[in-house]
């Protein structure tokens, strides 16, 4: 458990560090690292049990003592896949907005609009 705390919390550090930077690039890779910090702290919530699955075995009709919660499971997986499109929408909005202000800058990155 020591070693999933300092993990969390070192993703977290590490992420708001990215997040407070002016490049947008960086900024993208700190909300990653703290929706993977989120990811672990919601799975760790439901019980880290060494050898023991949340799954039912053939043939029983409940979980053998001690199992962990399989609902954080499912949760992780879920933001998983949702953090991943978010991500992709982001890199791509970044991307597009890079080739409208020819920076990534935030304080070089007055407007988006062409001068036509």
């Amino acid at each position: 458990m020591l070693v999933m705390a300092l993990l969390i919390g070192a993703l977290v550090a590490i992420g708001l560090y990215l997040m407070l930077r002016r490049s947008v690039a960086k900024l993208i890779f700190g909300i990653v690292l703290l929706s993977h910090a989120v990811n672990l702290i919601v799975f760790s919530s439901g019980g880290l049990l060494h050898a023991s699955s949340p799954v039912i075995e053939a043939g029983e009709t409940m979980l053998a003592q001690p199992h962990p919660d399989p609902l954080p499971h499912a949760l992780v997986l879920t933001a998983i896949v949702i953090g991943f499109s978010v991500q992709a929408f982001a890199i791509v909005l970044i991307k597009r907005a890079h080739q409208e202000a020819e920076t990534d800058d935030f304080d070089r990155m007055d407007t988006t609009e062409r001068d036509v």
